[in-house]
């Protein structure tokens, strides 16, 4: 038999798969009595509207739409911007990794940690050069981050911050973003958790025809709890978007998460009830556990609280999940060490759990 040599760009040999919060050989799918406090997705779930989605099976037969015309249509009224200026993809991840396959080969990229590990492991896969600027709250750090900004360089931000839960003023994100544009340099800012920030609204969507070097991310997997069925979307310029329309793959987005997703979108009430809850026991929780010895919390703008732990991350994880609790283990993040651990918030009778079980540690 003859050997065929297979040539495969280094950049794929050693490319590392970024590590997440979920272990899901054990998670509520395996075994239903678990709480899942390391997914920060949003604590009501999805609204009971999209269970309409689910009622007419005879979609399954039916190729879907490959371009989403009406999902983007029910975004371009939910969010005020032109459809032509928005691209969906199978959850906000596909998206970041176009995104880098269009716009990032061998270039060089700025990113604040610790945060979201996908923009690292997308970035790289195309080769790009990763330059890295610790900081807990990117609002004290401001202009020494701007001065990192180099020509012709892409910055990625986070806004809520994963796994901090910090927040950047609108004021401060809109310095980033014209320091960038000032140096021809690019700007992937994801918003997937905006929506789920009480009391304030730091979104900078409404600038997007002012830079045309800003590109958008969301999700409705966080904010409308659609996580199984992989729903991001993309808003940027037009000519960003006819890019990433191209180079998506054909059907990338099932017809029951689309019609899922327009369902939930057409759901008023469920994000005012999300914010009511989130802004009431993310109180509960930081005063809670900030009193239990051994653990301290940092201030979170949205659904999800880093806390630092004297008990070693992977430790403390194994011990909650004998009484079928999971928290998210952050010594993985860039930036962040085995003292640190993320949870969401979650409903008050299993937030009181989570807390019980953390005193007995």
């Amino acid at each position: 038999m003859k050997n065929v040599k297979i040539r495969v760009p280094e950049a794929i040999t050693n490319h590392k798969v970024a590590s997440h919060g979920g272990i899901f050989s054990i998670g509520p799918k395996h075994n239903p009595k678990l709480l899942d406090f390391s997914s920060n997705v949003n604590p009501l779930g999805f609204p009971p509207s999209v269970k309409n989605a689910f009622k007419n099976l005879s979609q399954i037969s039916i190729y879907p739409d490959p371009d989403s015309n009406e999902l983007r249509t029910a975004l371009q009224k939910f969010i005020g911007i032109s459809k032509n200026q928005i691209v969906v993809g199978n959850g906000a991840t596909e998206i970041i990794y176009n995104y880098c396959t269009a716009f990032l080969k061998n270039q060089n990229v700025l990113i604040p940690i610790p945060t979201f590990s996908e923009y690292e492991s997308a970035a790289k896969l195309h080769n790009a050069k990763l330059y890295f600027f610790k900081t807990m709250d990117l609002n004290k750090d401001l202009d020494e981050f701007n001065n990192m900004i180099s020509e012709k360089n892409c910055v990625f931000l986070c806004n809520p911050n994963n796994p901090t839960g910090s927040i950047l003023k609108k004021q401060n994100v809109l310095r980033i973003i014209e320091s960038a544009y000032n140096k021809s340099a690019m700007v992937f800012l994801d918003e997937c958790f905006i929506e789920l920030v009480p009391d304030t609204n730091e979104s900078v969507i409404s600038y997007l025809r002012e830079f045309d070097n800003l590109f958008i991310l969301r999700s409705l997997t966080k904010s409308f709890g659609l996580a199984g069925l992989r729903i991001g979307y993309g808003i940027g310029n037009k000519k960003i978007i006819e890019i990433l329309q191209k180079i998506k793959i054909p059907w990338n987005v099932s017809g029951t998460a689309q019609q899922s997703a327009i369902m939930a979108l057409s759901d008023k009430s469920h994000i005012p009830k999300t914010l009511n809850l989130i802004k009431k026991e993310s109180k509960f929780l930081i005063n809670s556990i900030s009193n239990i010895p051994g653990f301290t919390c940092y201030n979170s703008a949205t659904n999800f609280i880093l806390i630092r732990s004297d008990i070693p991350s992977s430790k403390l994880q194994s011990k909650l999940l004998k009484k079928n609790i999971l928290v998210r283990d952050c010594s993985t993040f860039r930036g962040l060490n085995s003292s640190f651990i993320r949870i969401a918030i979650r409903t008050h009778k299993e937030n009181i759990r989570l807390i019980e079980a953390l005193k007995e540690q």
